[in-house]
């Protein structure tokens, strides 16, 4: 009989089992990472997440800057293209503003300050401008103001522009000004109440 089957039958057992004494991590065959390096490492992508952050942040700044930059030369550029289009009226009222009244008759004047409103109406219109003077359409507090009130005998007219006593003005829908404008009001039914009554105080 051989010396190893004489052995100790616990002796055996522990020879062949020693993985129970081994750490877990050598067992598996897994590398257990260093403190230290652990600590490198993540300062290393801490101090790239950093530096991408910083750069993203000044990428972000720079496009902000570039951006307003751009809306404020697009702002002056539409004033100027809006100022080059009424000098030319401008150049003709400042003309008829220094006129000698006593050697142009009203005649030539009325025509003259006609022409330099047609010239201001025309381009307000190419830039969208549009006129809100429009008398006997349904008053709209939306574009109206009521300044004041007048009669009519006519029910239909009830609620409805009377006059424009000043124009106003919209621009791609957008108010701007809203028209002055007297409002009709019909007094028919309080007519008729007042001629109700009438009989009634005579024959007192």
């Amino acid at each position: 009989m051989d010396d190893k089957d004489t052995q100790p039958q616990s002796e055996r057992s522990e020879r062949e089992t020693p993985s129970s004494q081994t750490p877990e991590g050598a067992a598996s065959g897994a590398l257990v990472e260093p403190p230290e390096g652990a600590v490198a490492r993540l300062e290393t992508d801490l101090a790239q997440l950093k530096d991408r952050y910083l750069r993203l942040a000044a990428e972000y700044d720079n496009f902000r800057k570039r951006m307003q930059k751009e809306r404020t030369e697009l702002w002056q550029r539409a004033q100027t293209d809006l100022i080059q289009r009424f000098v030319d009226a401008i150049d003709d009222l400042t003309r008829f503003a220094h006129v000698d009244p006593a050697q142009t008759d009203a005649r030539t004047m009325h025509e003259g300050v006609d022409m330099v409103e047609r010239k201001f109406l025309k381009q307000l219109e190419a830039v969208g401008v549009t006129r809100v003077d429009q008398a006997g359409v349904p008053f709209d507090p939306k574009l109206h103001d009521a300044v004041t009130t007048g009669p009519t005998d006519d029910p239909a007219k009830d609620d409805t522009v009377g006059a424009v006593l000043q124009p106003g003005y919209q621009l791609a829908g957008m108010l701007i000004r809203p028209a002055r404008v007297v409002v009709l009001k019909w007094q028919g039914e309080a007519d008729e109440r007042g001629r109700q009554r009438a009989p009634q105080g005579e024959s007192r």
